[in-house]
Order: structure tokens, then sequence, then C-alpha cells
């Protein structure tokens, strides 16, 4: 796929079709499409307009390489025995489970070669991180993945190198204080775009926790 201008869709439609796009072509992605892509995640609301996020670019082979070994340990220690030992969740069969699982395999193995990585990464000093910390970072994310999704580029989001967090944000020279909260390996896709399936009935409550609407 070449980096001409993207078909324009609506918000509405780059909602209910941004996959988690795992599969990604090694084919470099031109810089301003990438700028394209950190400029949406700049819009973003954050916590009192702080704006104490930062955005690393990652296209160095041997970094990638290096976090990958982490990821893939991760895979193997945890989320490849939870993918074997747990049912499908809620609106999905055994069938589409399993090619979920053979699909974040596959992300596992070549992690690494998606061309461009981006970092999100938060600022918390002089405070440490509490359960609102994410607020001022994942909405941030949910933009760039829907710019990549506007621009025709494949992405998801990633927070397993978390799992071994002090070796990885060594890694990207992260100080003290300031913690990585997801990597958005970002790439042409391989697969296709949406639709996005999800149990709605099971996820919606009405006044209270329990109350399903019907």
């Amino acid at each position: 796929m070449s980096d001409a201008a993207a078909p324009s869709i609506s918000v509405l439609d780059a909602i209910h079709s941004t996959r988690a796009m795992r599969r990604l072509k090694p084919d470099p992605v031109p810089d301003h499409l990438i700028e394209q892509v950190l400029q949406a995640g700049l819009c973003a609301a954050n916590g009192g307009n702080r704006q104490n996020w930062g955005f690393i670019v990652v296209r160095d082979k041997q970094l990638k390489q290096q976090v990958q070994h982490y990821y893939q340990r991760a895979f193997d220690e945890i989320i490849d025995p939870h993918y074997s030992n747990s049912p499908p969740p809620p609106g999905m069969d055994a069938a589409r489970y399993q090619r979920q699982h053979t699909a974040v395999a596959h992300l596992t193995a070549h992690f690494h070669e998606a061309p461009v990585w981006i970092v999100a990464c938060l600022d918390s000093r002089p405070n440490k991180p509490n359960r609102g910390s994410g607020a001022s970072i994942y909405p941030a994310v949910q933009n760039m993945l829907l710019a990549c999704r506007a621009l025709g580029l494949g992405a998801t989001l990633t927070t397993r190198h978390m799992f071994y967090a002090t070796d990885v944000d060594q890694l990207f020279g992260l100080p003290e204080g300031v913690d990585s909260y997801a990597i958005i390996p970002i790439g042409y896709p391989l697969g296709k775009f949406g639709p996005v399936r999800r149990d709605q009935r099971a996820a919606v409550h009405l006044e209270q926790w329990g109350n399903q609407a019907p």
C-alpha cells in the first residue's frame, strides 16, 4: 500500500471498524503519517490539561528486538497459558477465540518487525500513579488508534511489556517517575478492518451493577 491519502471516513465508521490489527507488513511507514497520528494523540483530553505525557517513536531494530525478548517471555509465561486454560469470552465462540490466539502469537513473534512503535508514557512526578492516571494517557492512545484507522494503517494497543516494566522502561531510557503505559505497533495491515463485535447486553447495566439492560 502506498502513502497516498486514505479515503475519508466518519468518526463513527472509524470507531466501529478499528480492530486490533496484529498482522502487519514490514513496509516502511512515511514520517508524515506518523506525524498525523501523533497530532491526533495530542488532541486528547488529559487530567487538568497538564499534558504530562510523552510519546517515543521507535524505529530502531535493535531496540525493538530487545523489547521483543520481554514481550515473548510474557507470552510464554502468562499469555499463552491464559488462552490455553480459559473459555472464550462473551460473544466469542471457540473457533474465533483460537483465531485470536493465533493472531496474538503472530504479533508476539513479529512484534519487533512492525515498522514503527509509539510508546505512550506518563510523567507522574512528583506523585505516584493511581487509578486515575490512565485517564491522562489512554485517551491519547485511542485517538492514535483511530487516526491509524483513518489513514489506512494497522495498529493495536499493547501493554504486555508492563509485566517486565522495570527492564523495558530502562531500555527506553525513562527516568524514575516516568512510566510507559502502552506500546502501539504500527504498519500497513495484512488483514481487513472491522467490523468490531462486542456483547453489549452483558456490558450495559442500568442504575446499578447487575441490572442488565434488556
